[in-house]
């Protein structure tokens, strides 16, 4: 059951800066009480766009310039802390659909890659160049693209890779190991039903 093919997201870039934003700042724990992940995306960044709100500022999540935006910017380690797939879910429903930074926590960006959310390493230095880019000029237009290995905006272009499992993944339209499960189904009931031990 292959699902839709990833290999391009284009949209605007909304820059969240800062090293080592964990997943209780993308996603406050007492959000987590839902049974199901809708409704998650209202609550992304919750605690920091109130306190950049409550100082006078506007946080990137609530720039009506950026209220397109698609493609999340940011530092290293992005996602780490605790493992909740809530972090990544939030994002995707607030409309995230791809993500650049320096690194990614190994949960977070596995638990992303499921969603058929790409999250693509740069180099700090481009990722700043992008960033400035953006400030500059908000309604520019910023694309992944992962068959080529590369983010493009204002006619400029910078190295953006995935670990080839993912970008493989997301390429071909099997993301989802759950929709991978179903497909084989039949084949997973073949092979308990010739295991003796499952026939009792």
């Amino acid at each position: 059951m292959a699902l839709k093919k990833i290999t391009q997201v284009t949209g605007l870039g909304v820059y969240v800066p800062g090293d080592d934003i964990d997943t209780d700042r993308i996603i406050p724990s007492r959000f987590m009480k839902c049974v199901t992940f809708d409704g998650l995306g209202e609550f992304a960044f919750a605690d920091a766009r109130g306190a950049t709100k409550a100082a006078g500022g506007i946080h990137p999540f609530d720039d009506s310039r950026l209220s397109d935006g698609c493609i999340l910017l940011s530092g290293s380690n992005f996602g780490c802390g605790s493992s909740r797939e809530h972090a990544p879910q939030a994002l995707s429903r607030f409309g995230v659909r791809a993500i650049l930074a320096e690194s990614f926590a190994e949960i977070f960006f596995g638990n992303s890659i499921t969603l058929g959310m790409p999250c693509a390493v740069m180099r700090p230095e481009d990722l700043r160049a992008v960033a400035a880019i953006i400030e500059s000029d908000p309604a520019a237009l910023l694309t992944l693209d992962l068959l080529e290995g590369k983010a493009s905006i204002a006619d400029m272009d910078f190295e953006a890779s995935l670990p080839d499992h993912a970008k493989e993944a997301l390429v071909t339209g099997r993301w989802d190991a759950i929709a991978d499960l179903l497909e084989g189904l039949d084949g997973v009931r073949a092979c308990a039903s010739a295991l003796p031990y499952m026939a009792a």
